[in-house]
């Protein structure tokens, strides 16, 4: 079902602002919570406001690029240019110095190229990356993409996705076969994404060049969802599969390094508003 599930009123959301500006903000903040496409109507379940001042208020957002509608007609999504300046937000983050550091650590500790990643669309976008001093090496600067169905911090991060949104990814991506690794077959994807999300992390098993493995983690989240991944990548020449899933645990602990940053910028906005 693409509709959001109808809530109780108790869990509608209210939109929030002093200004017809601000409830738009309100609005798409809302939007993004939310992993499915979505309906006029099933916003007004939703947020309990009146139709017309919805349709007035999807109108705006669609005629600004922020929101598309779909092919049918009734169902909206995300528009490019939400996606773009998400993006923009993520690679220009002024936590860029303290995550690049805590990356280069992490980097220094294994001897392997690291990656922050996150989903856009059907690719994952490299936020940052800090290359091993390595001769032998794969070079990917910040802002490089690569599809989700052959990276391992995309299969990470859509492990989390619901059906709806799953169900989307697998048969309107191209699952192109980039070596003979790379799993094209939708049901082995979806069955994949299953068993990531019960492990905690992906592999990328030479899925998207011949050579390379990776291991991704999530960076953990207090909304219990996150479009953020950690990555490490390694040549077959110097690690195995079995070397990277060894590594998990320090892996790990930097993704939780990654979070505090978040927990510390909530922290200093709410001294700041009281």
């Amino acid at each position: 079902m693409d509709d959001l599930t109808e809530p109780t009123i108790d869990d509608r959301a209210f939109l929030d602002g002093e200004t017809p500006a601000l409830r738009l903000v309100s609005l798409l903040e809302f939007i993004s919570t939310r992993d499915q496409i979505f309906t006029l109507q099933s916003l007004v379940v939703q947020t309990g406001l009146p139709k017309p001042t919805l349709h007035r208020m999807l109108q705006q957002l669609e005629g600004a690029g922020l929101l598309m509608r779909h092919s049918d007609g009734r169902h909206y999504g995300t528009g490019a240019r939400l996606r773009r300046m998400a993006e923009d937000v993520l690679l220009n983050d002024s936590r860029q110095g303290a995550r690049r550091m805590i990356l280069s650590q992490l980097s220094e500790e294994i001897g392997e190229s690291c990656n922050l990643t996150a989903v856009s669309g059907n690719d994952v976008i490299y936020l940052d990356r800090v290359e091993t001093s390595h001769p032998l090496r794969v070079h990917l600067e910040a802002g490089s993409r690569v599809p989700i169905h052959a990276s391992a911090s995309g299969k990470v991060i859509t492990s989390q996705y619901g059906d709806t949104p799953r169900r989307r990814l697998l048969t309107s991506a191209e699952l192109t076969a980039f070596t003979p690794n790379t799993v094209t077959d939708p049901e082995a994807l979806d069955a994949e994404l299953d068993s990531v999300r019960e492990l905690g992390y992906a592999l990328d098993r030479q899925e998207y060049l011949e050579g390379l493995v990776c291991l991704a983690v999530l960076i953990p989240t207090d909304v219990g969802r996150s479009n953020q991944a950690l990555a490490i990548q390694a040549p077959v020449l110097r690690k195995s599969i079995d070397d990277l899933v060894e590594l998990l645990p320090v892996v790990q602990a930097a993704a939780q390094r990654m979070a505090v940053l978040d927990e510390i910028d909530r922290d200093d906005a709410a001294e700041s508003s009281a």
